[in-house]
This record gives structure tokens, sequence and C-alpha cells, in this order.
């Protein structure tokens, strides 16, 4: 059992140190630094872990990480067990311990009054130990169901499935457009977040386990999608929501205003050693990011690396609170600010930031108009008249978030229903209107949470295993209706 004084003796929360920006600023790799990693201060935190009589933690996390019997194992040393327990539950630690917002953490019960576990670092940490100890192989299946699914998408969601499937015995291939594994992972990730060694070792162990992989094709494009559902018994949609949300304001058409996933992709590619045409580059330029999200941050850290002469984000709205405001009270997952590794690095940020018009000069932009933000009393945000500015600009990366999945050629050829807001339509069971044919992760649901798509992923799963035998033994976190709620 848990330490029941552990949450007293240490009260302090202890974080890894990362590598000094100077210094990370010079190359691609890891933020965090590996000559850091402090094994008694983890097994000190995770003893502050109280191992709740009803852990808010579980209600955070849509897989279910069973939270406080890990973190006990590790307060022990059973480094073995750790990984087992957190295998039981998530096929990726390795990617929700490093780019996840662990929503886990505002739901700890310890966050009431004390700064929350570092339940983060403690996962990515079992995760790391078990590579390095020998203690991730493959599980290969005892017997073959002889039925066959096809898997359209490699990202975490289409990974999670296919591992869950295959175990089960089912014969499944997973088709990638891009050239590479990973989905976003691989090109919308840059590898200071997430090294994409952790892709790598991954899929050699899926493909020990049976998964078989296929890159470079699209589906709809080179494999038309009824022709896809007549070649296997089942076919699984998750291919992600893609399709970036634009910003039509006046001079929207000029050179150099690009969205952000083509600019990261081409950054990615870059750092695994191809060699990119006319690559989207920051170096020397003043580089405008709008939108404050995730992938807002990828950029600044993307541009910073590439030697940007200056990096500024551009928020529409207000700034967070730095604290937990009074309206999103515990367990809830509060929005508040939050300064990532990229922010750390350098650039500014600005709020209640209205772009009205790009101004350009020999049709390529030289600047971003922008006014002060109004929020009206319907709720909805105007710039104030008079309070426009110009802040240089030679390259500005649109980061507003994503719309949904493509949908074009899957409903022509497919005849897949979609959803009032461009979502793939689903029932509770993840199944689509067309026989045999599922959807998981963003597609279904739209843009979310690596740890959101690895829950769909063995979630759907699970109901595919179930169209196939009429039974199934795979667990299933998340339903597509509950999915929906708790987002």
């Amino acid at each position: 059992m848990a330490d029941p004084r552990g949450f007293l003796k240490v009260r302090e929360r202890e974080l890894p140190a990362s590598r000094p920006v100077p210094v990370r600023l010079l190359d691609w790799k890891e933020v965090r630094d590996e000559l850091s990693r402090d094994e008694p201060t983890l097994r000190r935190q995770a003893s502050r872990c109280m191992d709740c009589g009803i852990p808010f933690c579980h209600q955070g996390c849509p897989l279910g990480n069973i939270i406080p019997e890990w973190n006990d194992l590790v307060r022990d040393g059973h480094w073995k067990d750790a990984i087992d327990r957190l295998h039981a539950t998530n096929n990726f630690p390795e990617f929700t311990g490093r780019i996840c917002p662990a929503p886990c953490e505002t739901s700890c019960v310890l966050g009431i009054n004390q700064p929350a576990v570092t339940i983060k670092n403690i996962e990515v940490e079992i995760i790391d130990h078990a590579f390095e100890d020998g203690n991730v192989a493959p599980i290969v299946p005892q017997r073959q169901t002889g039925r066959t699914i096809a898997v359209v998408g490699s990202g975490p969601g289409g990974l999670a499935a296919a591992q869950q499937l295959t175990r089960a015995g089912h014969t499944v291939r997973v088709y990638e457009k891009d050239d590479r594994l990973g989905g976003l992972l691989r090109y919308g990730v840059p590898d200071f977040k997430l090294d994409k060694v952790h892709i790598d070792r991954r899929i050699a162990q899926m493909e020990a386990e049976g998964t078989r992989f296929r890159t470079g094709t699209a589906i709809g494009t080179d494999i038309a999608w009824d022709e896809l559902r007549a070649r296997y018994d089942a076919v699984l949609v998750a291919t992600g929501a893609p399709k970036p949300r634009d910003l039509p304001i006046p001079g929207r058409d000029l050179d150099g205003i690009h969205y952000a996933m083509p600019y990261l992709h081409q950054g990615n590619q870059a750092v695994a050693g191809d060699e990119v045409p006319d690559q989207i580059h920051a170096e020397g330029k003043h580089v405008i990011v709008i939108g404050g999200g995730d992938t807002g941050s990828d950029c600044i850290g993307t541009a910073l690396r590439q030697g940007a002469a200056s990096v500024t984000t551009l928020a529409i709205g207000k700034k967070p609170p730095e604290t937990r405001p009074e309206t999103e009270p515990w367990p809830t997952d509060p929005r508040i600010f939050e300064v990532s590794s990229s922010h750390e690095e350098g650039g500014s940020r600005e709020y209640l930031a209205s772009t009205v018009e790009f101004v350009g000069e020999g049709g390529h932009v030289t600047a971003l108009k922008v006014a002060e933000t109004q929020y009206n009393a319907d709720g909805s945000r105007t710039p104030i008249a008079g309070t426009e500015r110009d802040i240089p600009a030679d390259l500005v990366l649109i980061a507003m978030g994503f719309t949904g999945p493509e949908t074009t050629d899957l409903s022509a050829q497919g005849g897949i229903a979609t959803t009032d807001r461009g979502a793939i339509q689903r029932g509770d069971d993840y199944s689509t209107n067309v026989d045999g044919v599922f959807v998981a992760g963003d597609a279904g649901r739209g843009a979310s949470l690596v740890v959101w798509a690895i829950a769909e992923g063995r979630a759907a799963a699970a109901e595919i295993d179930q169209y196939l035998l009429g039974s199934t033994e795979l667990p299933a976190p998340v339903t597509a209706h509950s999915a929906a709620i708790r987002a």
C-alpha cells in the first residue's frame, strides 16, 4: 500500500531539469536533460500519491490508467511490475508521458491544497526504464482467427487499435499515406518534444507481433475506399482531423503565409535527413504565429532552432489566469496560463490581438495589421476600430486548430456519412453507417489529445473484435458517446 504520510513528508513537486536553453537551441534533441534523471527523487515524488479511496486521476485519464498502483510500485523500486500495470491500460506511455498535457494531474486529489503528483514524469520514467531493462517484448498471439482488418492511418489511435487487434489474433494491415509511420507523431510533433526513436521501436515491436504496414499509400487515391472495404473483413478509419482552420481576411493570398502543419511536416522531414525542396524556413525572418495552442508552441520552438530573427505569437482571446479560477474548480481540467519548453526558449506572446489584415509588398507578406479584441455581450469577439497597428512579418504561420477529417473521397467512394460539423458519423460502438467500417480518434471526435486517440483506438478495437467474432476480451476504456461528453 502507499505511504499514508508520504504527501506530508514530501510536499514539494520536483521535476527533472531541462537542458539549458542556449544549448538545446543548437540541436533537435529532446528538451529533457537525460543526465538529470534521478531515481531517488522520482521515488520520493511517487510516495506523494495518497492512493485515494476515490482516485480522481482515473477520471481525468481517458485510458483509465491505474495510477496509484504504479506510483506505489515505483516508490518501492518495482519497475517491472510498474510497466506491467501501465501497459495494462496504455499501449504507448512513451507518447503520452512526453506530449500529453496530463489531465490526470489536474484531477489529482493532492492538487486541492498542494502541487499535484508528477504523474506524467513518473509515467515516462516507467516506460524508459522498461526499454532500458529489456522489459518491452513482442506479445505474439497464440492463435489466428483468419479475419482481416485494414487500419487507415498510423497515428496513435490507429497504432493502438492495430496492436490490440493483432494481439487478438486478427491479421491487420496499417495503411499510411506518408513515407514513414506515425502520423502526426512523426511529422506534426518536433523531435525536441518526441524523438522519433520512440516511434521506431514501437513499430519494430508491432511488426514482430505480426502487424503489417504499408506506407506511401493514400486510401481514396491509390486504393478506393469501397475497394478497400471489399478486400477486408473490417476497416477502421483513423485518419485524424488534418483540415486546418483558415483566416480569410484581406491579404490572405500573399506569399509567406502558411498553415502550421506543412511547416512542421517539412521541419521534421529535414531533421530526419530528407532533402526538402523549397522548404518553408524561418532563418533570419520575423515570424508571426497565429494561435496559442500546442501546434503554435511547436512552431515557436522550430522557428527558433531555424534561426528566426524574432517570433511573436498572437492570440485573439484574453491571457488565461496563472492559477485555477473559481469557475473551474477541482477536479475539472482548468484553462490556465501555460509555459511550454518552446515559450521558455524565446519569442513574445500577445493576447487580445485580432488580426484584421495581411499587409504585403511585391506579392509577399511584410506585416500583420492587428487590433485589440473586444468581447461582446453575445460572447462574440470583434476588433476595436481605431486600435490598429502593424507588426513586421516575413513568415506567418496559421495555427488556429483543425476543422475535421478529409472526407470527400471517403463519402464519394465509400458512402460514409458525416456530421454537420464535418466529422465522420458514428454510433456508440464506433461503427459508421457502412457495415464493417468503424472510425476512431480525431476523425470521429475532432482534433483532440494523443491520450484520447489511444483510448478510442483501444475501444474501437474491442468493438471490431466483437463485430467479427461475436464476443471480445479486449478492454474498451471509452465509448464514442462518453468520449464526446468528456471532451
